[in-house]
């Protein structure tokens, strides 16, 4: 997973059980502080560490945050924070300064004194981790490094909310499966359109055969990341730039990078393929029914026949790269268009139906960090779960993989290979930079 540790290291895991006076407990704040008596007492509170602290983890950290039975205890990355760089949130407040801060301020305003100095600090993952006292963990980072901490994370009996897209690679996919249940821990996939009700109103009729056998699926998305070819630049003080590249390969230090547009690189990300896929392309999956398996070939656009990115299903339905406003189903009697915030079908009496008892009613939930915490106490896998999220990403990463190679493939969902072709199955995984390893 990485190299040898330090002392500090091995002197966390020897005391984190006993500790707790050092490790946070003690700047938990207490029941009566946190809300009249509607709280969870602290020896029944999920305790959380989030990891990667740009935008999207901080605001996962923050959601997270609100509900009365967790306490945030500690943060990680590898920046301090303040680039400065503009981003798609606004300038860039990602970093241990501001998400410290961020903890510190919300609990300060419950805490009778009106003070809080709770939250610890990390540069280093696996520092935060060791931590015993930590019950899970959010994931935030760009997309190389998920699989790593995923597995190292269910290694240490943390339960595991993890960003979108799943992994970097099929294969990083599946060691993440294979990890999350050989430690039988929860894991939610960050994909939180199936926890909105459009999407999941759009899936049922279709589930239910309201637009009759379904034909077509359109998914809206990106097209795939592509090689890197910014210019060195001086690296900031503020941040440790190998250990943000981390299994990448190494290259020098550019601003677009860090923060902002890394998914433009397949390095560190699939692209919008990746980065939409797994919205769209996971919405796709659930209408379908077709969580556990995927298509059977991907055929990437040719300039002749084959004009969009095309996946085809062992059943004949097709999967396109296609114009939509999100996700667009074809029926042999009737359409359905969904999106965040739309939904439009066809006829449009279907916006009507209500659905009886005897039909497909899908897993339902209003909150996607919600459902991960009831998992997580109740013990049972979430809305989207390690596997579905496995599922999505290979999806999108066949997809790159047609592109990139500029030819159709066949592929085993099963055994989740490319029958026969070395070429593309020497692309199911990459190697990473020593001395990280996936275990």
């Amino acid at each position: 997973m990485g190299p040898q540790r330090t002392h500090r290291r091995t002197f966390l895991k020897q005391t984190a059980a006993t500790a707790v006076g050092t490790l946070g407990v003690p700047y938990l704040v207490r029941s009566p502080a946190l809300g009249n008596g509607q709280t969870a007492p602290a020896s029944e509170r999920i305790t959380v560490g989030a990891i990667g602290m740009g935008a999207q983890g901080q605001y996962d950290m923050k959601v997270v945050m609100r509900d009365p039975g967790v306490q945030v205890v500690a943060i990680c990355d590898v920046s301090e924070g303040g680039s400065g760089y503009p981003t798609w949130y606004g300038t860039d407040k990602g970093g241990r300064r501001y998400a410290k801060q961020a903890v510190e301020e919300y609990y300060a305003q419950k805490a009778p004194s009106g003070s809080y100095k709770g939250c610890d600090v990390y540069t280093d993952f696996r520092d935060l981790l060791d931590r015993q006292d930590i019950d899970a963990v959010i994931i935030g980072t760009p997309d190389h490094w998920h699989a790593i901490m995923a597995i190292e994370a269910a290694r240490n009996g943390k339960d595991i909310y993890c960003e979108k897209p799943l992994s970097l690679t099929i294969g990083e996919a599946r060691a993440m499966v294979n990890a999350v249940r050989r430690y039988d821990r929860v894991f939610q996939t960050g994909s939180q359109q199936r926890s909105e009700s459009g999407f999941r109103f759009a899936c049922e009729l279709v589930r239910n055969g309201y637009i009759g056998e379904v034909k077509s699926v359109i998914a809206n998305i990106g097209g795939p990341s592509g090689p890197c070819d910014l210019p060195g630049q001086p690296t900031p003080d503020f941040l440790d730039w190998d250990f943000w590249l981390g299994p990448a390969p190494w290259r020098p230090y550019n601003e677009k990078l860090h923060p902002a547009r890394w998914r433009s690189f397949w390095d560190y990300s699939g692209g919008g393929m990746t980065d939409w896929g797994a919205h769209h392309f996971d919405i796709a999956q659930w209408g379908l029914g077709m969580d556990h398996t995927g298509p059977v070939e991907v055929l990437p656009p040719d300039g002749k026949d084959i004009k969009v990115l095309t996946f085809r299903y062992a059943h004949g339905i097709t999967l396109t790269r296609d114009q939509a406003n999100g996700v667009l189903f074809t029926g042999t009697e009737g359409k359905i268009e969904v999106n965040r915030g739309y939904l439009k079908t066809w006829p449009e009496s279907l916006q009507q139906v209500q659905l009886g008892p005897d039909k497909v009613h899908l897993y339902k939930s209003d909150n996607h960090h919600a459902d991960w915490l009831n998992a997580i106490r109740t013990r049972t896998k979430p809305i989207c779960d390690v596997e579905i999220g496995a599922r999505s990403v290979t999806i999108c990463n066949l997809g790159n993989i047609a592109y990139w190679l500029g030819r159709p493939l066949k592929w085993d969902p099963v055994r989740e290979v490319f029958p026969g072709d070395k070429e593309a199955n020497r692309m199911l995984d990459r190697a990473q930079r020593a001395p990280w390893h996936l275990a």
